[in-house]
Parts: C-alpha cells; sequence; structure tokens
C-alpha cells in the first residue's frame, strides 16, 4: 500500500501520546480530530461554533497538503460538536469548502472535548487520485 508518512502539527504531545495530526499510506491520508487552536495555542473563536469549525478545516486542509493530498481529495469528513443544535453553524462552514467536493459527511454530538472551549473538532479522510 506505500510508504508511510506522518505529519505532525508541531504540539509537544504528539510524541508524548503516540499519534500526528494527519498519516498518509499510500493513496490513503486520514487527519486526526482537529480542534480550533490558534497558533498561539489558544482557542480560536471561543462561543462560535462557525468560527471554530473554519480553524479546525484550515489545519486539517494544511495537514492534506503537507501530506501530498487537497480538498478535492477528499472522501469522507466527521464533525463533532458538544451541542448538536449548532450543526448548521458548522455545516456552513463545511460547505464553505466541500460545496463542489460533496464528500459524505457524518455529524454526531460528544459530550465534551478535552478544552472545555473547544465546541467542535473535525476529522478528515482523503485519497489522493
Amino acid at each position: 500500500m506505500g510508504l508511510r508518512q506522518n505529519v505532525g502539527s508541531g504540539s509537544p504531545l504528539e510524541p508524548e501520546i503516540g499519534f500526528s495530526r494527519a498519516v498518509r499510506k499510500g493513496d490513503y491520508v486520514a487527519v486526526a480530530g482537529t480542534a480550533p487552536i490558534g497558533d498561539d495555542g489558544a482557542t480560536v473563536g471561543v462561543g462560535d461554533v462557525h468560527a471554530q469549525t473554519v480553524r479546525c478545516l484550515d489545519i486539517a486542509e494544511r495537514a492534506l497538503e503537507e501530506a501530498g493530498a487537497s480538498l478535492d481529495d477528499v472522501v469522507r469528513t466527521r464533525i463533532m460538536l458538544t451541542d448538536v443544535t449548532t450543526w448548521k453553524e458548522a455545516a456552513r462552514a463545511h460547505g464553505e469548502r466541500f460545496a463542489t467536493v460533496r464528500p459524505v459527511l457524518t455529524v454526531v454530538e460528544v459530550s465534551r472535548f478535552i478544552d472545555p472551549d473547544w465546541l467542535v473538532e473535525v476529522e478528515i479522510d482523503a485519497v489522493i487520485g
């Protein structure tokens, strides 16, 4: 299936926990649950699901590109929300990126994330080619 490429985010937790932001194996790329963390380590868009979803997608898109993929290669996305009634705000951000690509999408509610300010996380799967 090809060589493995681990894509890091620079987080000091990656080696401690044993994870990567994304992994490419052959033509398949998986992007881990991506939280709305700014370059300064602070939560982006506190209280704003749309802004947080945009930030999650920005981070995930950067990881895809580092792995040699693009948004056009995305086949599955998952949006996890702490309040599923805010799904339209997250879906609007998703639609801004994927209106023409139209990957399969799952939206689920979770009880919470590591940081209580995080309202959303996004996961992405892509197949290059």
